[in-house]
């Protein structure tokens, strides 16, 4: 008969207590330092306490800081914490800083503040974890899995669980209905048996997660087990042999009763847009105050430096390979913006000189975060080509288009890794894509937020750029 697993009943309600503890630690760490310093608690100490709690509840959920502690490594976990609290408590003294409310608050105690909170919620998650290792030693609190299909895949699953103790995985071995002759290249001693004694085990309960490893092409094998676990209340996971490096999202949906899973979607749905837009938003207002004497020196400087708008408005492809016009100061003596455009190159007579200095130093993206306020833009996406490049590497490179699956960015992950300025070679153009590329697979709230720091130490010169 079968039996329900207990740790069907953990995760939600295990992660809705980590949070309450993270929130009445950062609360708990407020107090120690003003009672140690014996500063009294008031409403502004309240007005900045409540601000740090919902940036923190904010930046977390949106970046999955608490997703269960079996879905990653914990060491991970750990730099996105602090990676958190440190966001939070940058954005409240810059909110301080800006509207001249730093001189109320104890300079003691706000620096004390961060760190007790970064110690108070490193030490729990610890203390928790050894908890937990000791217990997974004594065999409590593990889950048994097991992987049907002795395959590459297969075995580059079973090496993760066991390189990551953290997981709570206990793996019984791999299942599969071949004889150990036919296996090349792999183990055949770690069969331990074929896939109907696996599925015996899922029924009886003695695995809670069955990994399928087989490759896609046994599309009926693999329809055939899941039917036969059907009744049982194992987790079933496929890992597919080839599709996953190309998935775009990888998000299963439905169309009424037929069910889909997306190739190609952006990862930037539902309330990610929220956080994403909320982000751009706020960010690119505190930009354009921050840099507004900026702005206006260097547009007086461009329209000095020969005839012609300040402005150069460009058509650019935005999300979904829609049409918007791009902002920039104008750097060359011209304002190409016909179906064929000559990228800038090594001493191209058509840069002015001031046009040189803005383009070197990035000055004349400047004006793109209007864009970014409007809405054609973020600040941190792939970076919007001109439409006549769009249409020649769209026939040469794979996937290219995939980079609209998302706004365009001022910056990107491909700029920050040198990937910007000419691509006068096939090769370079490429590894942008790839960057870009990766980013949109990857996206998190937190992965912009460290391309905006990056931005700020390599973002701004390249050696391709003129």
């Amino acid at each position: 008969m079968d039996r329900p697993s207990k740790f069907q009943f953990i995760g939600s309600s295990s992660s809705f207590f980590i949070r309450i503890i993270d929130m009445s630690l950062i609360v708990s760490a407020l107090l120690f330092m003003m009672h140690g310093y014996n500063v009294a608690f008031n409403k502004d100490y309240l007005l900045v306490l409540s601000g740090v709690l919902l940036s923190f509840s904010y930046i977390g959920e949106s970046i999955g800081l608490y997703r269960s502690w079996r879905l990653g490594k914990f060491s991970h976990m750990c730099r996105l914490l602090v990676m958190v609290i440190t966001v939070c408590f940058l954005v409240m003294v810059t909110v301080l800083f800006i509207f001249k409310y730093a001189e109320l608050y104890s300079r003691v105690v706000m620096i004390g503040w961060f760190i007790t909170s970064v110690v108070f919620l490193l030490s729990w998650r610890l203390m928790v974890r050894e908890i937990k290792r000791v217990r997974r030693s004594k065999g409590l609190n593990t889950e048994k899995v097991a992987i049907i299909g002795l395959t590459q895949t297969g075995m580059n699953l079973y090496e993760e669980i066991w390189k990551h103790d953290e997981l709570g995985f206990d793996c019984i071995g791999f299942f599969d209905d071949r004889e150990p002759s036919r296996i090349v290249d792999l183990e055949p001693k770690l069969i331990e048996g074929n896939i109907n004694q696996a599925i015996e085990l899922a029924r009886s309960g003695d695995v809670q997660k069955l990994y399928i490893c087989l490759p896609l092409l046994a599309e009926q094998r693999i329809a055939d087990i899941i039917q036969q676990l059907g009744d049982s209340t194992v987790d079933v996971l496929i890992t597919p042999d080839f599709l996953m490096k190309n998935l775009m999202n990888g998000r299963i949906g439905s169309v009424g009763e037929v069910d889909t899973i997306s190739v190609f979607e952006s990862p930037v749905n539902g309330m990610k847009r929220f956080y994403k837009r909320s982000f751009d938003i706020v960010f690119s207002l505190c930009a354009i105050i921050a840099i507004s004497p900026v702005l206006l020196i260097v547009a007086i400087a461009v329209y000095m430096s020969s005839p012609g708008p300040v402005l150069f408005k460009q058509d650019r492809y935005g999300l979904d390979g829609r049409k918007i016009k791009v902002w920039k100061f104008r750097s060359m003596t011209v304002t190409e913006n016909a179906s064929k455009v000559t990228q800038a190159r090594k001493g191209d007579a058509r840069i002015t000189k001031v046009g040189a200095f803005i383009r070197r130093t990035s000055l004349d993206e400047l004006p793109q975060f209007f864009n970014v306020l409007k809405g054609d833009m973020s600040v941190v996406g792939p970076r919007p080509h001109a439409v006549a490049h769009n249409e020649e590497y769209r026939k040469l490179v794979s996937y290219y288009m995939l980079r609209h699956k998302v706004l365009p960015g001022i910056t990107g992950w491909a700029q920050v890794n040198g990937w910007r300025g000419e691509t006068d070679t096939l090769d370079k153009m490429e590894m942008r894509v790839e960057y870009d590329l990766a980013y949109i697979r990857n996206w998190s709230l937190w992965w912009d937020v460290k391309i905006v720091f990056l931005t700020f130490f390599k973002g701004f010169v390249g050696k391709n750029v003129y």
